[in-house]
């Protein structure tokens, strides 16, 4: 599965639009990041275990809306972008989203 940000990929066609496609994850926080995180915000620094979370996260959201593209026949993504948001103080959402395509080589 190709995905690209741009509406258009170098070298290929569009042949076919099959629509919107999605991915998301709700993550938590967890109490042993949340402590590290309140030494990090003392003593400064990266916070690695948030930053491994919404990695994690942002991996899922991808690959829920890599599935969804390819349950519609799609060989492609564009204009993939993604989000945040914040569910409430302790969960924060990430959203994929895009347009699945049919692309061929010109």
């Amino acid at each position: 599965m190709m995905i690209v940000t741009t509406e258009q990929v170098a070298g290929y066609e569009v042949s076919d639009v099959k629509g919107y496609v999605k991915g998301s994850t709700i993550q938590t926080k967890h109490i042993g990041r949340d402590i590290t995180a309140g030494l990090k915000g003392i003593v400064g620094g990266e916070i690695k275990g948030y930053n491994e979370m919404m990695t994690e996260a942002r991996n899922l959201a991808v690959q829920r809306m890599v599935k969804e593209a390819e349950e519609k026949g799609a060989n492609a993504i564009i204009g993939m972008r993604m989000q945040t948001s914040t569910v409430m103080t302790t969960a924060a959402e990430i959203i994929a989203y895009g347009t699945a395509v049919v692309i061929e080589k010109r």
